[in-house]
């Protein structure tokens, strides 16, 4: 018995792993590989849609949105081809992949024209990715609107959320970052058919105390009981959070959280089975070792009240060099996937993609 006892922790131990699976570097032609979003299609293959930047790594460079795709629950990764050719004044970039209850594919990402001119578009698919309907914009309202990668989600009575970040414009030249104000304000818009109409949340948030960065790159989550967690970066030491109780018509004023980061952004999904919420992250609570207001380490946590604490972390990188963000999270099978910018001072804090195979036995051992 003991004999067998053994040899079942050994398996145990076996198949908890964390592994990388797909690292893309920077070249000349390709400066820049970073956020993105996976979705699993009806035959079980997995893609994953990210941002290709070919005419510069900067955030206004010109860029397009390709995919690779994988047919082994993601233990290996195919050639890139394009979804979504350059159409705007400066790139598109910054997709979030939902699979939507009527069976579809939803696909959101920014048009980049400028630095006073950034919004939100939705394509659908009918058969898997294969074609697209032609983009429309999610945004009437003219301005800069950040979405961030893998951000937007669908509730469990239908209604799309996506979560922005609004910079105002400080000035009237679109081709300097300095007619764009890096202060955001956090606010939310939602539809019932699909990406028909939209509706833009009642609230909206600015930075309750003095703050060079706002709220920026807002989440949101479902939580178990139907009520929404949403949650921003900020430059005071952790990220900042809301809550709603009417599906994302209203939302609590803006408090800090137990997440304590640098001005990086997170990202947060139920756990699948549980109304556990995963979160990875720079944690900077002291719990590991970090250095002051650098993306880095890079930690998993779990959170079993709703994002109020968040007791259980687990390394997964922290290499004193790499610079972690950007991270896409899709659970396949016994194990997560996760897709995140993993930069470094030779390549550059955005330009390397990195995708990880983590089991969810390794995340089970926090």
């Amino acid at each position: 018995m003991k004999l067998l006892a053994l040899c079942l922790a050994f398996a145990c131990l076996a198949r908890a792993e964390s592994v990388v699976t797909f690292n893309l570097d920077p070249t000349p032609d390709n400066p820049r590989n970073s956020e993105g979003s996976f979705a699993t299609l009806a035959s079980g293959r997995i893609i994953f849609c990210y941002s290709h930047f070919y005419g510069g790594a900067h955030d206004e460079s010109p860029a397009r949105i390709v995919r690779i795709h994988s047919d082994d629950q993601g233990r290996t990764w195919s050639q890139p081809v394009t979804v979504v050719e350059n159409n705007g004044g400066n790139n598109v970039m910054s997709v979030s992949l939902l699979r939507l209850a009527s069976g579809k594919l939803a696909m959101f990402y920014c048009i980049k024209n400028s630095w006073l001119d950034c919004r939100p578009y939705m394509r659908v698919s009918t058969d898997d990715g294969e074609t697209w309907t032609e983009p429309k914009l999610a945004l009437q309202a003219p301005g800069y609107f950040v979405m961030n990668n893998d951000r937007v989600i669908q509730t469990s009575k239908g209604r799309i959320i996506i979560p922005l970040a609004f910079h105002r414009s400080r000035g009237t030249d679109p081709t300097t970052s300095k007619s764009w104000d890096q202060h955001a304000i956090a606010m939310w818009i939602y539809s019932d058919d699909e990406g028909t109409t939209w509706t833009e949340s009642s609230s909206w948030w600015a930075m309750p105390v003095p703050s060079g960065s706002g709220l920026q790159e807002p989440g949101v989550v479902e939580l178990a009981d139907g009520s929404l967690f949403s949650w921003c970066r900020t430059d005071r030491g952790a990220q900042y959070g809301f809550y709603s109780k009417d599906a994302a018509k209203t939302f609590s004023p803006p408090e800090p959280t137990e997440m304590k980061s640098p001005n990086g952004p997170a990202s947060i999904k139920l756990l699948p089975g549980s109304s556990d919420l995963l979160a990875i992250y720079n944690d900077h609570s002291g719990k590991f070792p970090f250095p002051p207001k650098k993306r880095n380490p890079f930690v998993a946590a779990i959170s079993t009240d709703g994002g109020k604490t968040w007791p259980q972390r687990k390394l997964i990188e922290s290499d004193p060099e790499g610079i972690y963000h950007y991270t896409a999270i899709h659970f396949v099978g016994d194990a997560m996937l996760i897709g995140y910018c993993a930069g470094d001072s030779k390549v550059g804090a955005l330009n390397r993609l990195r995708i990880r195979r983590i089991t969810l036995d390794w995340l089970k051992q926090l």
